[in-house]
This record gives C-alpha cells, sequence and structure tokens, in this order.
C-alpha cells in the first residue's frame, strides 16, 4: 500500500484515447519526471493539464494530464490521469516509461481494492463497480448503480444496527444491574425483537432472488425430439441465424447458445440436441448434455409437435421437470394436429401454441416468461437487491442461526448465551460488507477486476 501503482485503464486496441492511471504517494512526482508542460507538483487538484510526455528529450505523446490530489480521489491516494492517443504503441511507451521511473504495475482490481482499504468504499460497493462494467441491461445497471450508491449496504447496516442496539442493552444489564433507567432484556422482551430480525432477512434473501435474475438473468434450455423445431425457435427468439435450422434428425448435437434483453433481463438462451436413442456416438453425448441441462436450468422449454404423437419418452421428461419451472411448447400448430393433449397432463397456462413458420405465438411465449418470473414487477421496482453469491450464503447462514436464537429463547437459555450467538451472527453479518474480512478472501474477488480498475 506504500508504493505507487499504474496501468492502462481503458481497454487495449486501437481508439480515439487511452488513459493510464497511477494511484499512490509519488504519482505525481514519477509522473512529473516524464511530463514537458507545467509543473504537476504545483499545479491545483482536480484539474487538467496540457503538455506531452517525453523520454529524455524525445516527445513520445501529446497529452492531457489530470491531476488529483488526496484524499478526495478515487483511492483516497494522490492520482494522476494520463489521456494520450489510442492505439498500442504510446499507452504501452508511456506506461513502461511509468515503471522505469518508480511505478509498479498494478494487480488486477488493485485501485479498486486501495479504495476499499482505505474506508472509501465497503466490499459491497467494490463489488458493485465490476457488476456496473459488466451490466448489459438498463435494469441490471440500475441494480449496480443502486449497489454503488451504497443502498444495498443500508439494508445490511441496518440489521447490524439493530442487533448491536440488543448486545448493547443486553451487556448494559449484565455489566450495570444497579441502573434503574435502562430497560432488562428479558427472554420475553427479547424474543418478538429476534422475531423482527428473521423477518428483516428473510425479506432481503426472497428479494435476492430477484437480484440474481437480473444479474445473471435466467437460464432457459430448449428440449424436445429432433426436428420439433428447437433450433428455429432459438433462432426466432434471438432474431438471427445462430443454430443451423434442417429436416435432417440430430443436426444439433451440441448445445448451442445465444441471449435476449426481456424487459431488461437476459434470458440466456440454450438449444439442445434432440432428445432420442441414437447409436451415433457424437449424437449420444449431445443427448446426454440436453438431460443435463434439465437440472441447471431456470426455465425449461419443453417442444412438442402438433402433427406427431405423444412418445413415451416424452412423457417421462414431462414428469422430470414437473418441478421445475417449465412451458410446453406445441410447434407447427399450422399443420394437421396428430397430438393428443389430454396426455399431456399439464395446466393450460403452461402450454404455449406457435408456428414458427408462419411467426406466431413467439410474442404470447415471452409473456408468458415474463409473467411467470414477474418480469414487470422487477422492471418497476427501484433493483435494490442483495445480488451476489458470497452475500447471499452468509446471510442465509445468518438466518439459520437466528432461528436457533429463537430456538434457544423459547427453551429459556441464560441471556449471556443467546447475547454471545447474537454477537456472532452482528460479527458475520460485517463481512458481506467487510467490516470483517479475510485477507485471502480480497485476493480471490479482486483477481476477477480489470487490471486497471
Amino acid at each position: 500500500m506504500n508504493d505507487t501503482i499504474c496501468a492502462i485503464a481503458t481497454s487495449q486496441g486501437v481508439g480515439a484515447i487511452a488513459i493510464i492511471r497511477v494511484s499512490g504517494e509519488d504519482s505525481i512526482k514519477i509522473v512529473n519526471k516524464i511530463f514537458k508542460g507545467k509543473d504537476l507538483e504545483k499545479v491545483q487538484s482536480h484539474t487538467i493539464n496540457y503538455g506531452h510526455i517525453i523520454d529524455n528529450d524525445k516527445i513520445i505523446d501529446e497529452v492531457l494530464v489530470s491531476v488529483m490530489k488526496a484524499p478526495k480521489t478515487y483511492t483516497t491516494e494522490d492520482t494522476v490521469e494520463i489521456n494520450t492517443h489510442g492505439g498500442i504503441s504510446p499507452t504501452n511507451r508511456v506506461l513502461e516509461l511509468l515503471l522505469e521511473n518508480g511505478c509498479r504495475l498494478a494487480e488486477p482490481g488493485e485501485f479498486t481494492k486501495r479504495a476499499f482499504l482505505n474506508g472509501r468504499i465497503d466490499l459491497l460497493e467494490a463489488e458493485a463497480v465490476m457488476d456496473m462494467i459488466n451490466s448489459k441491461t438498463e435494469t441490471q445497471r440500475q441494480m449496480a448503480s443502486n449497489q454503488l450508491n451504497g443502498k444495498v449496504s443500508n439494508l445490511i447496516n441496518d440489521l447490524r444496527s439493530d442487533m448491536a442496539q440488543i448486545i448493547s442493552n443486553i451487556n448494559v444489564n449484565i455489566d450495570y444491574p444497579e441502573y434503574d433507567d435502562v430497560d432488562i432484556m428479558t427472554n420475553e422482551i427479547l424474543l418478538p425483537k429476534i422475531n423482527n430480525l428473521k423477518t428483516k432477512i428473510e425479506k432481503i434473501l426472497q428479494e435476492s432472488k430477484n437480484g440474481k435474475i437480473i444479474k445473471e438473468g435466467i437460464n432457459t434450455s430448449i428440449i424436445g425430439r429432433p426436428n420439433v423445431g428447437k433450433s428455429s425457435l432459438l433462432n426466432a427468439l434471438l432474431n438471427e441465424d445462430k443454430a443451423i435450422v434442417t429436416d435432417i434428425a440430430g443436426t444439433t448435437r451440441d448445445i448451442v447458445e445465444g441471449q435476449i434483453n426481456l424487459n431488461g433481463i437476459l434470458l440466456n438462451i440454450i438449444d439442445t440436441a434432440g432428445i432420442r436413442k441414437t447409436d451415433d456416438k457424437i449424437e449420444a453425448i449431445g443427448v446426454e448434455k440436453s438431460f443435463q441441462m434439465i437440472n441447471k436450468s431456470d426455465l425449461i422449454l419443453l417442444m412438442l409437435n402438433a402433427n406427431e404423437k405423444l412418445t413415451k419418452d416424452i412423457e417421462d421428461i414431462i414428469d422430470k421437470i414437473k418441478d421445475k419451472k417449465f412451458l410446453i411448447i406445441i410447434n407447427k400448430i399450422d399443420l394437421e394436429n396428430k397430438l393428443d393433449r389430454s396426455k399431456i397432463n399439464i395446466p393450460n397456462n403452461k402450454i404455449v401454441e406457435l408456428s414458427i413458420l408462419e411467426d406466431k405465438g413467439i410474442d404470447n411465449l415471452k409473456n408468458k416468461i415474463i409473467d411467470m418470473f414477474n418480469i414487470a414487477e422487477i422492471e418497476t421496482k427501484d433493483p435494490t437487491y442483495l445480488n451476489n453469491t458470497r452475500s447471499i450464503s452468509i446471510l442465509k447462514n445468518c438466518l439459520n442461526s437466528i432461528k436457533e436464537v429463537e430456538k434457544g429463547i423459547n427453551n429459556n437459555l441464560p441471556i449471556d448465551m443467546i447475547e454471545l450467538d447474537i454477537k456472532n451472527i452482528w460479527e458475520e453479518l460485517g463481512k458481506i460488507n467487510g467490516t470483517y474480512y479475510e485477507e485471502e478472501l480480497l485476493d480471490e474477488m479482486f483477481s476477477r477486476f480489470c487490471l486497471g480498475k
């Protein structure tokens, strides 16, 4: 943390400009060594300065240099950003000069890591930085923005504040029993407070399902027998020829993937190999993958043909997916009907009829998915949700611990034992926003960041 780091903050390649970011105690001094223009050590903070980057007397590039002095910077350290002409050669040469004059190449995510360690942002806000960078939809951007602005952190801070109040009241009762003006914290008084905490945690976890849908999308598998129109459906949903479509059974031998934006939510669509018995080893591997995707998917679209009778293997699949979120899609309704729908034994609201050839029913299918996942409701709400696996896992553990505390109160455990359990949960919650953390966790988390972020 005492050294000065640098990295290219923009994407490598040809562009109008590139930005090299420098942060640390000697950042202004080091950049000043290779800058011809104003004395950067004497300029005002948060100013942009015109000049040239030089190597001895040789001009490397014409640049604009932003000088931002601590503590009002991203990392809270002195920070300099050099705006060069875009392209691999000028940016790399400027980076080389910085390294030659005392900088160290930043590790992935090290600028944000310093912002966290220096107390400018908490761990949830740090994670939101990469969510903002990776956002593909407006809903993802809004959710990342709310987390970056501290709205999600406030959910956790409020929980910890409530628990801190309980802990402090119990401690005062234990340490200063002679105080008459302090409420005596008995199990009867404590139980509704614990129930209230449990309700709040359950609400956050319930809404986190929306957060995961926004962040990760809905993993959707299209399954069915060969030639029912799975690849055609994928192409119709994507509005492009992503999958090869032929009349030959077994054309799709591996999964084919694509994404669509459905009212701000990504649908991660997978076209699987047609399910049937086959002696073709390669096709058999594809069929096995199709069955594996059933277990991994958030939504299953099981396609049938209106002009084909229902087979035993499809009846088995319907039975296999009945406890998951699914829709039965009956394709080719423009052809003679041979499908006995009474054998499907599925509610009508889970059946979608369409003709991909005649472009009928696709909008109805999309609307069914919107209703099934409450996408319309998610879209209209302010998306302030816990959304990463690490935080959700910690909160689930805290919920289980709160339930154990509840049992302990009902079994009349001593109040000082209850207090220890509550304090442990309070500390565990602190791992979500980084009040408590392990260095190994930080290293792993920030290693997934961009080099210049």
